[in-house]
């Protein structure tokens, strides 16, 4: 396996808070027999020797990076419709992260672990919440 490592990046589309993206997650992952959560996407990544390296899926929500997820495995997944599918296998936590904005795009991209906004500290994980638009406003003027 290669030394480096890169991570994800995705849209949480409908996604309102950290919490609600916990919240959705705690019930979708009861589907899957370990109990662990997934991101379920058309394309496999083709840097997957990468993002199995250490990497991480950082998720997007109303404009604003506010957190990540390790990425454990990628699994083939075959739904209905026969056709072959990545199921992002994730950690349970969310890890939250400076608040950073970021324009919409579809799909995933990479992000290079240099670009990648710091882990908040434990204290300041546990502050009470912005709104997702003060966070971006914030972030946008250098305030994170």
């Amino acid at each position: 396996m290669s030394s480096t490592f890169t991570h994800l990046i995705k849209l949480s589309v409908g996604t309102e808070s950290v919490e609600s993206l916990t919240e959705w997650q705690e019930t979708a992952r009861l589907r899957w027999p370990d109990k662990q959560p997934r991101h379920v996407t058309r394309m496999w990544p083709k840097r997957a020797d990468e993002v199995l390296n250490g990497g991480s899926i950082y998720w997007v929500i109303k404009g604003v990076i506010l957190c990540r997820q390790r990425i454990l495995a990628l699994e083939e997944v075959i739904r209905e419709d026969g056709i072959r599918r990545c199921g992002i296998k994730l950690d349970r936590p969310l890890i939250r992260v400076e608040a950073t904005p970021k324009r919409a795009f579809q799909g995933w991209r990479y992000l290079p672990p240099d670009d990648a906004p710091a882990d908040l500290s434990a204290a300041r994980a546990r502050e009470e919440k912005l709104p997702p638009e003060l966070q971006s406003a914030l972030a946008e003027i250098g305030v994170r």
